[in-house]
């Protein structure tokens, strides 16, 4: 056994949450090659061969409770990369409140052991929750899975964007008590990433930075180009990160808050100091 084998999954069991499509199935395919036992969840039909499949609907306790039972334990690294866009309901549950209520109960019943790893797919919409904080850690007390609901519901936050700012302060904010619980917690911020979701809102997701992407000779982030470092981010080669919120945008976010590509400046300003 060499010291990359830390990069590897071999003897570990992955759970890929909205592993069907998208950056989810990427991570899927990524960590069953570095030889893990992979189960996927997910609504849509998963078609990896080589995995357990388990149909989940995130935006119900009940079901999220029976595809647990269903997978059983242990989980090694769980990815959280189940998400739906502005319009779908239940995009407060699917998109935060019901990863959380997913993590919680892994943890209750002992699924989640000492040295796992949780990674889940945030976005550069989430970029700049530090100047939300309190009202997010107001929504985060709120444990109870429908009362979090209601509060996103009567505070106008069934949306996207709170969904990806609350993931962020989640990770943030978790880390030291699931450290104690020697359970590491991570996210990636990806920008515009060609998937069927960014596809089915091709304007406003695969449009934002189009520019940049122009000026410096790149395209959109594939689906495996995302999958990489959230896979990183849940292998023991990651051991001493947690509590991070990686942005993996091609430096878009970074040129903006630098001045180095003006034109992202403006865009990038905004996110990070308004609030919500």
């Amino acid at each position: 056994m060499g010291t990359f084998d830390a990069y590897r999954y071999d003897g570990k069991r992955a759970l890929v949450v909205g592993g069907a499509t998208g950056m989810g199935a990427a991570v899927a395919e990524l960590v069953k090659d570095a030889g893990a036992e992979v189960v996927v969840m997910d609504r849509a039909e998963v078609t990896l061969e080589g995995v357990k499949a388990i149909r989940v609907d995130m935006s119900d306790k009940d079901s999220i409770d029976a595809a647990i039972a269903e997978c059983g334990g242990p989980v090694d690294a769980l990815f959280s990369c189940a998400g739906v866009a502005d319009g779908t309901p239940g995009i407060e549950r699917i998109n935060f409140i019901g990863h959380r209520y997913m993590i919680d109960r892994l943890l209750e019943g002992g699924l989640l052991g000492r040295g796992s790893a949780v990674g889940l797919i945030s976005s550069a919409a989430g970029f700049g929750w530090e100047a939300n904080l309190d009202k997010l850690k107001e929504f985060l007390d709120i444990e109870d899975f429908d009362g979090a609901t209601r509060w996103a519901v009567d505070n106008n936050h069934a949306d996207y964007m709170w969904s990806k700012l609350a993931i962020n302060a989640y990770v943030a904010r978790s880390a030291y008590r699931l450290l104690r619980q020697g359970v590491r917690i991570n996210a990636i911020l990806p920008g515009p990433t060609d998937t069927p979701l960014a596809r089915a809102n091709e304007q406003l997701w695969l449009g934002f930075g189009a520019d940049y992407r122009a000026d410096t000779g790149i395209e959109a982030s594939s689906p495996l180009e995302q999958a990489y470092p959230l896979v990183f981010l849940c292998s023991d080669a990651a051991r001493g990160v947690t509590g991070i919120t990686m942005t993996t945008d091609s430096g878009y976010f970074s040129s903006g808050l630098t001045g180095s590509y003006p034109a992202a400046s403006p865009a990038v300003d905004f996110l990070a100091h308004t609030t919500w």
